[in-house]
């Protein structure tokens, strides 16, 4: 395939090209993973088709050396319950309920809690809508429980040291003790924040994760990954920590607004991408239902997403290779968050927009198809997400954010990027250099 500075021509109507010294970063061993198939429904209608109703509570076991088995779950778990998926780490594994109206199942939340006190870590958004429903969940005949909150500011731009302080402040003036709990309740930047606390509280206490946006519930609250920005990068400071549990109540979408809806089913997106082709032409078909709300929709794309994390989870917790492919679009998406600013665009959108860059890299690798270029754009116009970075992005600040990314090691840049048929990926320093360059050229005015 011939190279060229431009962007690909389905994606030109909005492209910004230009010109720009050159990366030069050496070569690393890559990483390749294709994921196991799993059945899904037929994809046959355009209208949304989900799994048929069952009558029994559905338990999804999770493990490394076998597919997704489903199977009936005999246990009583709680009446709203539709479905489980434990995330297999043998004695950190924990379960991820997921239901209508799980806030209102008091013995979901009490059989994970830990000890007598209990912290809710909140922010200003979420605490006037549930805040009081968990600590009625919490206290629920069980008077010996003592409940404390403490509610944060709501926003990227305060996931940082500052804001992480008045956890552990308020934690050590109700003095909690190490048989406590936390309880996340909120959106990514409250569970990333919570569970970090909870890492390094007394060096570490129980925690639950209690997420209330779509982004938090088919990613970021599953798989223990918990830290705080820097002003020269997203998530350089925290700690792998897992919760006990994961309790995603679908019913808290119905005060999320639409732009922070898109946000989450970027995120989804993503995982077709990497490592499950079914799920991803079953997003095509379904992208109006979710942006609609049905409730069958999205219970179906969460639980399909948190399979997928957690499968992956459960064979690489650490990161060091299989799971970072999770991170699909991230690098470039960070480089956006940094260097635009904290919070002037969500987490998805910027992901979204790396995406659509890092396919175009792909593409330039000959590594696939224009097909999957067009595919990848069209979904993520139909969600309403960004299909380009901010006008204000330059190479330059593309290059020396990536620097400082996660995933550079030993000085060289690794990305996870598309290759092979829809559904296979590879997490690798070992690509042309002169390929990366021109995506940023591409989409960056200088």
């Amino acid at each position: 395939m011939a190279a060229s500075s431009s962007i690909h021509p389905s994606l030109r109507s909005s492209a910004r090209i230009s010109a720009a010294p050159r990366l030069s970063l050496a070569a690393a061993p890559s990483f390749s993973f294709a994921r196991r198939r799993l059945h899904l429904p037929s994809l046959s209608s355009d209208r949304f088709s989900a799994p048929a109703p069952v009558s029994a509570r559905t338990r999804t076991a999770i493990s490394g050396s076998a597919s997704p088995v489903m199977e009936d779950a005999t246990e009583k778990v709680g009446s709203g319950v539709s479905t489980v998926v434990d995330v297999d780490l043998g004695s950190r594994s924990y379960p991820i309920y997921i239901g209508s109206g799980l806030l209102d199942e008091p013995d979901l939340l009490q059989r994970h809690v830990h000890g007598k006190s209990i912290l809710v870590v909140t922010n200003t958004t979420i605490a006037p809508l549930y805040l009081d429903k968990v600590v009625r969940a919490l206290t629920h005949r069980n008077p010996k429980v003592t409940v404390e909150s403490v509610i944060l500011p709501d926003g990227e731009k305060y996931k940082n040291m500052e804001t992480l302080m008045k956890v552990f402040d308020k934690a050590i003036e109700c003095r909690m003790d190490r048989r406590c709990t936390f309880v996340a309740l909120g959106g990514g930047v409250i569970g990333d924040m919570c569970g970090f606390a909870a890492a390094a509280f007394l060096r570490g206490v129980n925690f639950i994760q209690i997420p209330t946006t779509l982004m938090a519930q088919v990613d970021s609250s599953v798989g223990g990954k918990t830290g705080v920005n820097h002003p020269l990068g997203k998530n350089l400071i925290g700690a792998f920590y897992q919760p006990q549990c994961v309790l995603i109540d679908t019913d808290t979408l119905n005060t999320l607004p639409d732009r922070e809806l898109a946000s989450g089913i970027g995120e989804a997106v993503k995982y077709g991408l990497i490592r499950d082709k079914e799920f991803f032409e079953w997003q095509e078909k379904n992208m109006q239902a979710l942006l609609a709300r049905d409730p069958s929709a999205l219970a179906y794309a969460i639980k399909r997403s948190c399979e997928n994390k957690a499968e992956v989870v459960s064979l690489d917790e650490k990161e060091s290779g299989m799971r970072a492919t999770l991170n699909l679009g991230h690098t470039f998406g960070h480089a956006i968050e940094t260097a635009f600013g904290y919070g002037q665009w969500l987490h998805g959108e910027a992901v979204a927009a790396g995406m659509v860059m890092a396919v175009d890299m792909s593409y330039r690798l000959g590594w696939i198809d224009d097909t999957i270029v067009k595919r990848v754009y069209n979904i993520l116009q139909q969600a309403n997400l960004p299909t380009t970075p901010p006008e204000t992005m330059t190479v330059e600040k593309f290059k020396s954010v990536m620097a400082v990314d996660k995933k550079v090691a030993d000085g060289l840049l690794r990305l996870i990027l598309l290759k092979g048929p829809l559904g296979n990926c590879v997490f690798t320093g070992d690509y042309d250099r002169k390929a990366l360059d021109e995506t940023l050229h591409a989409f960056c005015k200088k």
